[in-house]
């Protein structure tokens, strides 16, 4: 019988793009991988584009589709616990569908999302090895790892604690007001959800995550040495990055041609995930820091947000209308210097394009890696999720960004804007930004190497996971 795992990623791009590209390691190694995938309710099968996609280039990759029972409670209003809920309903499939997989294949091991921890039970039901894959950074992790022992041992949300730096082992002091959203206030529905798939995470049989050891190396250090963890054994972590999506697309995109015609590193690129989305106030503000900086630029312009928060949370855009949205006139204003594309761009191609100068970016983890792997210095310009914590990483940590101020605020001025553009792109100390970027991309390619530090990770944690080794912890 062919040897399997078995993958659970969360619901979103941030989730299921780094779980495919783990799948495509564990088809390396010679395991049939089954990926189990939950579309939120309301939009079923709004992954299909992509599952088709990866199905088309690598036929041995097996997608499954996972109903939810039902809509989401009514009663929650936060997009997180809205998240969780859909995801903990789906994982009551979970079992019949590892045990019909069972019967043509030998199943060594169930690698879950950290949203997706309820799996953990169904795993330790069936006699499974459970590992946890956690997409973002490995100081994120730390964090994460540590707030339960936090959270019994302090009474204060941070919403309440200012700008006061909260400390981490292993974690550069974060800034209250930086700490996630969802974990804001102690007594809110999405702090208690995410709480417990917090405290399971010591009982996985292993860790694996998608950095290296060079980007982060006081928190990979802290996590080895297990003081994440007070009190109890630390399951092995394995740090694999960066796993970052292929670059290059089958059709070229208009964006790629128009950068054929730029000088060498003279483009700002502008893009914010495939959930970022700004104010109408906001667009304009930064059309206008673009149209004074006179650099060149590349951006990728998403429709205005509505004023329902888990329509933002959860889904993508609709088109925009440029013409409307942004300020009269500048469009043609730019035109010689400028090109501004809807709703996406290929993203890995585009910062891998020579003519790639700045990277304005929301600091999600997956478009972290993608310009570190480029070489790209970074302008953070947080939205969601952990991308302030990963802006403290970036910036005061390992300076490999700088910081739009007021991301905290209700607008970044168009002077902002501008002033941060030009600092990276015509400033000494954007260059030595630069030069720290170029550093670190070959530190990226060096992990991957044989020897490298995620390549032995690699190699150590498909020994373990192909021996049937580790089991669940208490």
């Amino acid at each position: 019988m062919k040897e399997m795992v078995v993958l659970y990623p969360a619901m979103g791009a941030g989730h299921l793009m780094p779980m495919v590209e783990l799948a495509k390691l564990f088809l390396r190694e010679g395991l049939a991988v089954t990926v189990l995938v939950v579309d939120p309710p309301s939009k079923q099968g709004s992954s299909a584009p992509f599952i088709a996609a990866a199905s088309n280039a690598h036929p041995s990759l097996f997608f499954h589709q996972v109903p939810p029972d039902s809509s989401p409670s009514s009663d929650l209003v936060n997009p997180l616990s809205l998240v969780l809920d859909t995801l903990r309903q789906a994982t009551a499939h979970i079992r019949p569908l590892i045990e019909s997989l069972s019967e043509n294949s030998t199943v060594r091991a169930l690698v879950v999302d950290f949203f997706c921890t309820d799996a953990l039970e169904v795993a330790i039901e069936l006699g499974l090895p459970c590992y946890l894959f956690f997409p973002s950074a490995a100081t994120s992790f730390a964090v994460q790892l540590y707030l339960p022992t936090l959270h019994s041992t302090t009474s204060t949300s941070f919403k309440d604690q200012g700008d006061a730096p909260i400390h981490f082992p292993g974690v550069h002091p974060i800034p209250a007001s930086d700490m996630p959203g969802p974990l804001q206030d102690r007594n809110g529905d999405g702090y208690k959800a995410l709480l417990v798939h917090l405290e399971r995470f010591p009982r996985f049989d292993g860790i694996l995550i998608n950095s290296f050891d060079w980007l982060e190396p006081r928190a990979v250090r802290a996590l080895k040495d297990g003081i994440c963890l007070p009190d109890r054994p630390m399951p092995p972590t394995y740090c694999i990055g960066p796993l970052i999506v292929e670059g290059k697309t089958s059709e070229k995109h208009e964006c790629i041609t128009w950068l054929d015609c730029q000088p060498k590193s003279s483009v700002v690129f502008l893009c914010f995930g495939s959930m970022g989305s700004f104010s109408a106030e906001q667009l304009k503000e930064t059309a206008t820091g673009l149209e004074r900086c006179g650099q060149r630029f590349l951006w990728v312009v998403r429709a205005p947000r509505n004023e329902d928060p888990a329509d933002n949370f959860l889904w993508p855009r609709p088109e925009p209308d440029l013409e409307a949205i942004l300020p009269a006139g500048f469009l043609d204003r730019t035109k010689d210097r400028g090109l501004v594309v809807k709703s996406w761009a290929p993203q890995v191609e585009v910062l891998a394009h020579e003519a790639a100068g700045a990277f304005v970016t929301h600091c999600g983890w997956n478009s972290t890696l993608e310009g570190v792997c480029a070489g790209v210095p970074l302008i953070g310009w947080p939205l969601y999720a952990e991308q302030r914590m990963n802006k403290v990483l970036l910036v005061q940590d390992i300076g490999l960004a700088v910081a739009v101020e007021g991301y905290d605020k209700e607008l970044v001025r168009a002077e902002e804007v501008e002033a941060k553009v030009r600092w990276v792109m015509e400033s000494e100390g954007g260059r030595e930004l630069r030069k720290r970027a170029a550093t670190m991309a070959e530190k990226a390619k060096e992990a991957w190497k044989d020897g490298g530090s995620s390549k032995a990770a690699w190699v150590e944690a498909v020994k373990v996971i192909k021996s049937g080794g580790n089991r669940i912890r208490g």
